[in-house]
């Protein structure tokens, strides 16, 4: 791929986009001191990857900082690689550590790349960000050449829910990101015009010694409450102790349980 193939599109960001952009860009300086849970499901994924195909291109969508996108250069060496996401501070970061040969700022639902130019698009833990799930499904198959496969992880709904019930003991705003159903995964899919190898989901749960300790993973992630009609302003001292208290029943001998519903999809374009 030369840089003129990556194409003229661009992506007009929308205001929630921005937000989520300015969001995790702030975070690349910190993101992978507490990313653990990242890079498991991002490496679970790779493992998924069909060990029959070889790609000469492949894309990393949503990079971060770049992990991925070097550990998929060290699985194909031969292969020329594309790291984009809609962070720029990310794209800042993981520059200088290599991996891909070209790093992109752009838009999942509107890929800045040429129709038929990869052939694996890579993406872990960014797609649950995309509003339009269907047009992301809609470019990969556009980007991909016949034979490519789209190997994505991402968040479904259940995610965070002691976090989501216990503000909801609490008062009633939307505190927690909300996450797609994972039936809207399983219809997009089939409707994508892609063939749906696989789609599975797997819980995965963190234990944190206090709730001081989760909201500021997810802070340092980037991913702290994003959802159009979260209250403004600092919460009050009352409100924080009582959703103190009513995350403590979840606890466990192995600290306070953070639940992540993790969705694995693969999927391929018919020759």
């Amino acid at each position: 791929m030369t840089e003129t193939s990556l194409g003229e599109r661009s992506a007009a960001l929308l205001p929630d986009k921005r937000q989520v952009a300015a969001s995790f860009s702030r975070a690349a300086a910190s993101y992978d001191s507490v990313a653990a849970l990242q890079r498991q499901v991002g490496s679970q994924l790779l493992a998924r990857l069909p060990v029959d195909r070889q790609p000469a291109c492949w894309l990393d969508l949503g990079s971060g900082t770049g992990y991925f996108s070097r550990a998929l250069a060290t699985a194909f060496p031969d292969a020329e690689g594309v790291a984009l996401d809609i962070a720029e501070g990310m794209l800042r970061h993981a520059r200088p550590q290599g991996g891909a040969r070209h790093f992109v700022a752009g838009d999942a639902e509107r890929l800045p790349l040429r129709e038929g130019s990869v052939e694996l698009v890579y993406s872990s833990l960014a797609l649950q960000w995309c509003e339009d799930f269907a047009g992301v499904l809609s470019e990969a198959r556009r980007v991909l050449r016949p034979g490519g496969t789209f190997a994505f992880s991402s968040l479904c709904s259940g995610t965070l829910q002691e976090l989501r019930d216990s503000w909801q003991a609490v008062d009633g705003f939307a505190h927690v990101n909300r996450f797609r159903p994972l039936a809207t995964y399983q219809a997009l899919c089939e409707q994508s015009g892609l063939r749906l190898v696989s789609l599975t989901v797997r819980p995965e749960v963190l234990y944190f010694a206090d709730l001081r300790q989760l909201t500021h993973e997810l802070k340092a992630l980037g991913a702290h409450n994003l959802n159009p009609g979260r209250p403004g302003g600092l919460t009050g001292r009352a409100r924080i102790r009582a959703l103190v208290e009513a995350y403590e029943r979840f606890r466990r001998p192995e600290g306070l349980p953070a639940t992540y519903q993790v969705v694995y999809g693969i999927l391929r374009k018919e020759p």
